[in-house]
């Protein structure tokens, strides 16, 4: 079938000090109110007069808490504990409940990845974004967020599968699912700045699931500042590595089409240790960005012209010091299943000079989503079955860390929240 693109607190009383998890109980009220009124439409729950306000917050986070059953542990790490639940109403209704650990380093001990998380989750409402059903604090000052139930895994776990076979209309269905849900993100002025296979989950029924916004900030002010130290390396495009501090949607693209390539190729597209082994091995496949093929790079704080670099070192050989990006037979071998409509796609998506890479509409444009072979439906679709182990593992992550290293990569811990987003 083809896609196609479908455009569619009272204040305190004088004087008054709140406990941090008074606050807290408030906060989450109204956040929990305003989600479902933005469902039903409902005009906004009134607080009591005076004091009464904030028992009634209060009451309202028991009751937000009460509404669910909290089943086996899938999961910790040092930033969050993932558990089964279900609704307590309807045990068939399944969640995963995401503790996040409190934290007396940041304010309400809260990290900023919870905060960023709840705030764009509860504004992002899609059939390819994780859904938060809601969110609750209890005594200890933990906040546990309640998130679709997701029990087949991700895509880094089904490509590294290898019982798992897929062809072709198997790669176009994903990569299409993973940019309609990015560019619902984009139309939002949402940027992720953490897309890799380990956040994407996959659901049931087969559909794919941007999940982890502990990166995600808006882009709504363009000349606003904002951090390079995003983005998991692997997946991190070159502007990032080379200082740019003005970004916008194709940073998410370029990880997109480094997800695609991996579920191609079925191994890592871009691994490496640090982030001057990664800007080598991308200068090696698409070749040494210059003022000719990338307007306006030299202007960026890192960058380094290939002469300055090596001028030195060739003067005299007849060498150029640029490197050349792969050709296109080098292209077509290694990812035969994409056909060459996936790979103008994919290729699109990996483009050095940002201005010039594919947007998320762009793509979801591509004649590659309408020619042959037609995407696989959904419900067809290869499933790993990760369970529910794996789904406590992908969610207990923070924002940045590699899979299957079991640490963080210093691009989440360098984050400063405060100066620069």
């Amino acid at each position: 079938m083809a896609s196609s693109v479908v455009l569619s607190p009272r204040p305190n009383p004088p004087g008054a000090r709140l406990a941090p998890n008074a606050n807290k109980a408030r906060g989450l009220a109204l956040l929990n109110n305003n989600n479902a009124n933005k469902a039903t439409d409902a005009p906004a729950a009134v607080t009591a007069p005076g004091d009464g306000g904030l028992d009634l917050a209060e009451q309202m986070n028991d009751e937000v808490r009460r509404q669910f059953v909290t089943g086996a542990k899938l999961g910790e790490g040092t930033y969050a504990i993932v558990t089964a639940g279900h609704y307590r109403h309807d045990p068939s209704k399944l969640v995963a409940i995401k503790k996040i650990k409190f934290n007396a380093e940041f304010k309400d001990g809260i990290a900023p990845d919870a905060i960023r998380e709840i705030k764009f989750l509860s504004e992002l409402s899609h059939p390819n974004i994780i859904k938060l059903h809601a969110v609750f604090s209890t005594k200890e000052q933990n906040l546990s967020l309640v998130l679709e139930h997701l029990p087949l895994g991700d895509l880094d776990g089904l490509w590294k599968n290898k019982a798992v076979t897929y062809g072709g209309a198997d790669i176009k269905a994903w990569a299409n699912m993973m940019c309609q849900g990015i560019w619902f993100c984009h139309e939002n002025f949402v940027l992720h700045r953490d897309i890799k296979g380990s956040n994407v989950l996959i659901a049931a029924d087969g559909t794919l699931k941007l999940a982890d916004f502990g990166l995600a900030r808006s882009f709504a002010d363009p000349g606003r500042k904002m951090t390079t130290l995003v983005i998991t390396r692997y997946y991190r495009p070159p502007e990032l590595f080379y200082g740019c501090s003005h970004y916008g949607g194709t940073a998410d693209m370029w990880s997109i089409g480094c997800v695609i390539a991996e579920l191609t190729q079925r191994q890592f597209f871009l691994p490496a240790n640090t982030d001057m082994e990664e800007l080598a091995l991308i200068c090696d496949t698409f070749g040494t960005p210059t003022e000719e093929t990338w307007p306006g790079v030299s202007t960026l704080p890192y960058y380094v012209s290939p002469g300055e670099h090596f001028g030195a070192e060739l003067k005299g050989k007849g060498r150029s010091a640029a490197k050349m990006a792969k050709p296109m037979s080098w292209w077509r071998a290694k990812f035969p299943l994409l056909g060459e409509d996936g790979l103008d796609l994919m290729r699109g998506m990996l483009t050095m000079d940002p201005q010039r890479r594919l947007s998320a509409r762009q793509a979801l444009e591509h004649k590659y989503w309408t020619n042959l072979p037609r995407p696989t439906k959904k419900e067809n679709l290869p499933k790993e079955g990760g369970g529910e182990q794996k789904l406590g593992e992908d969610l207990k992550r923070k924002g940045g860390e590699t899979p299957g290293t079991g640490r963080a990569d210093k691009v989440a811990r360098k984050l400063d929240f405060g100066s620069m987003q």
